[in-house]
């Protein structure tokens, strides 16, 4: 999953992208570099963002859809916590929800994902992006996911909503030692039933270990990559496609073939 920010404020790559043609290019080349979703998202959910108007979230992030749906067949992710935002992306031509408040910031969003029918990634986060990082704690931040996510599951399920994706929120409302032992916690979240998909790309932890700046965590964020895939995670949210995509083929096939060997 390939990101696209359509914001001027996002950690990352905030501001990149002045015009949706600009963003239209960019997600091709990841298209070309391997990505199999998009996810293009007009709010920047980083630690102390605040909400962005509906209005202007749709000024975001609608025409570059629109654009991209008219440029290539990729699957749309949007990523987004609000009702009215989704649906006119849905209706633009995304295919997925990505809600980082797993239904929870806007009532709303259960009945627009359970009427359009399309899969629906939910992830924890403890608060809002505003105070997420406010002291975050937990008594077991694993089995506080994993509660989480059966919960909403739940809620999922009685909605009839089926295409459920979990993301465990790395880095939302989580120190170093709760992201590292969500990582290390996947399979867990996998037997819960529904595919996991892990976001670290570029993220505070991989600075925290190796203190490199945010343009320079690339060989970081492979590693926390092979490793969640390894764990059984099977979506990565990132910004370097063509890399990931190399690390996580060649992680793959080493997979597979221990595989035949086992014991």
């Amino acid at each position: 999953m390939g990101i696209v920010n359509a914001t001027p404020d996002s950690f990352s790559d905030g501001g990149l992208h002045a015009s949706s043609s600009e963003a239209v290019d960019f997600a091709l080349r990841m298209v070309e570099d391997g990505a199999d979703i998009i996810d293009v998202g007009g709010e920047s959910t980083r630690p102390g963002a605040h909400d962005v108007a509906i209005d202007e979230e749709l000024r975001r992030v609608i025409p570059l859809i629109e654009r991209l749906r008219a440029a290539s067949p990729i699957p749309i992710s949007v990523d987004t916590r609000k009702a009215p935002v989704a649906e006119a992306a849905l209706t633009a031509g995304a295919d997925i929800i990505n809600d980082v408040s797993a239904l929870r910031f806007d009532e709303a969003m259960i009945d627009v994902a359970a009427a359009s029918g399309a899969p629906l990634v939910i992830m924890h986060m403890s608060g809002t992006p505003a105070t997420m990082q406010d002291n975050p704690e937990y008594h077991d931040v694993v089995s506080a996911v994993a509660d989480f996510f059966h919960e909403r599951l739940a809620a999922c399920t009685a909605k009839g909503i089926r295409q459920v994706i979990l993301d465990p929120g790395i880095g939302f409302g989580k120190t170093l030692r709760h992201n590292l032992a969500l990582i290390g916690s996947v399979p867990r979240f996998c037997d819960l039933g529904a595919p996991v998909m892990v976001g670290v790309s570029r993220k505070s932890l991989i600075g925290q270990i190796t203190g490199r700046a945010v343009d320079q965590r690339l060989a970081g964020s492979l590693a926390a990559a092979v490793l969640a895939l390894r764990y059984g995670a099977s979506v990565f949210r990132v910004h370097d496609v063509r890399e990931t995509r190399d690390a996580l083929d060649v992680a793959a096939a080493i997979l597979e073939e221990e595989q035949h060997y086992a014991v």
